[in-house]
């Protein structure tokens, strides 16, 4: 500590080329968020003046890139962006299916019995995890274990 309060302008200048040359970059956490109810439009851009790109659907799951308002942009598993009214968004955690078919198991592993198959796109609340696989649960009831590079995010 001493080097600092004797060279306290060197110790500043240093500290500002480590972040400005990307070694100091601050990793924050991804926010992810989920749609509240069917058909709610993503746009081009923040209003509602703005074309409506596609819809999405209850649970479906987000990413968050950046806020303006009462507007979120946002990214989907595939990496189309839009921006949706925020008040039809929440802070929930769900997973989607991103092959095209993934078997959902009895236990954390290749070795249990298969219970059921779902396709891509489609969504499950995820629950506990064991190394890489993730337990889920589908809005009809049905649960299991999926290996977690099947599902996004």
């Amino acid at each position: 500590m001493k080097f600092t309060k004797r060279y306290p302008l060197f110790f500043l200048v240093m500290c500002a080329v480590f972040i400005v040359s990307g070694h100091g970059r601050i990793c924050l956490a991804a926010e992810y968020v989920t749609v509240i109810k069917d058909g709610v439009n993503v746009r081009s851009g923040p209003s509602t003046k703005n074309e409506v790109h596609w819809e999405v659907f209850k649970n479906f799951p987000l990413k968050v890139l950046e806020r303006k308002g009462d507007w979120v942009h946002t990214e989907d598993f595939e990496g189309d962006t839009g921006w949706i009214y925020g008040p039809l968004l929440q802070k929930d955690r769900q997973v989607i299916v991103k092959v095209k078919k993934a078997n959902l198991r009895v236990g954390p592993g290749k070795n249990y019995e298969i219970v059921a198959t779902a396709l891509y796109g489609v969504v499950f609340t995820p629950g506990r995890t064991d190394g890489n696989w993730l337990q889920v649960t589908h809005q009809d009831g049905t649960k299991g274990w999926i290996h977690s590079t099947l599902v996004w995010p």
